[in-house]
């Protein structure tokens, strides 16, 4: 697969708490050079890098981040004010105790009224599968399947562990509709990011495919 593919399926990605302008700039500018699908940033940042991006790279951002526990109202907040700040996509975190007390109703409507909030925007659900038995990453499937969101999405990056390659299986053999599949965490070397493609993700969030690229030249 071309490595230039790959970078177009990529949400370069820094979350982490401490991150600075500088960094986020930085990874803008490497969005930009090297034509990835997005930047994923923290809503502190989105305005900032909407106005430096100037409209070369999709403003992705994250809402209920990384728990989930926020109230489904926090969440539409959190989405609509993204949105005013030039967000063009939104990766949302489901409450993960909705799910384990099998409150699946409560977890569709909450991705329906973000999704409502998002105006148009792409929605991502992440389901932390590293949390979930088998069993409630196939109801997942069925969920995010049966709502108005775009993906469905592995991970955040920061509990136990990122995406599985097993998983990214499961999620091919149970989605419906038109529901893509966005791989997130642990992603380190392109070909990591070729075989997630190949096993059904159309996006992946990562930060490490970027790196790769520029430390071995292959653009």
């Amino acid at each position: 697969m071309d490595i230039k593919e790959i970078l177009s399926k990529c949400d370069h990605t820094v979350l982490s708490p401490e991150a600075t302008w500088e960094q986020v700039k930085e990874l803008c500018d490497d969005a930009v050079k090297y034509g990835t699908a997005s930047v994923c940033i923290a809503p502190s940042y989105v305005k900032q890098a909407k106005e430096y991006l100037g409209g070369k790279t999709a403003v992705c951002t994250v809402i209920g981040f990384p728990n989930g526990h926020s109230t489904t109202a926090v969440k539409c907040f959190e989405t609509d004010d993204a949105v005013k700040n030039g967000a063009d996509e939104i990766d949302m975190v489901i409450n993960i105790g909705w799910l384990k007390d099998k409150k699946y109703n409560d977890i569709l409507n909450e991705i329906n009224e973000v999704k409502r909030n998002c105006r148009g925007k792409i929605l991502k659900v992440i389901i932390e599968t590293c949390l979930l038995s088998e069993e409630e990453k196939v109801k997942m499937c069925e969920i995010v399947s049966a709502s108005d969101a775009d993906y469905i999405k592995t991970s955040t990056g920061f509990s136990k562990c990122g995406a599985t390659k097993e998983d990214i299986k499961l999620f091919s053999q149970n989605i419906t509709g038109n529901l893509k599949i966005k791989a997130a965490g642990g992603i380190s070397t392109v070909k990591d990011a070729e075989d997630f493609i190949n096993l059904g993700a159309s996006r992946l969030g990562t930060s490490r495919i970027v790196k790769a690229v520029k430390e071995n030249k292959l653009i």
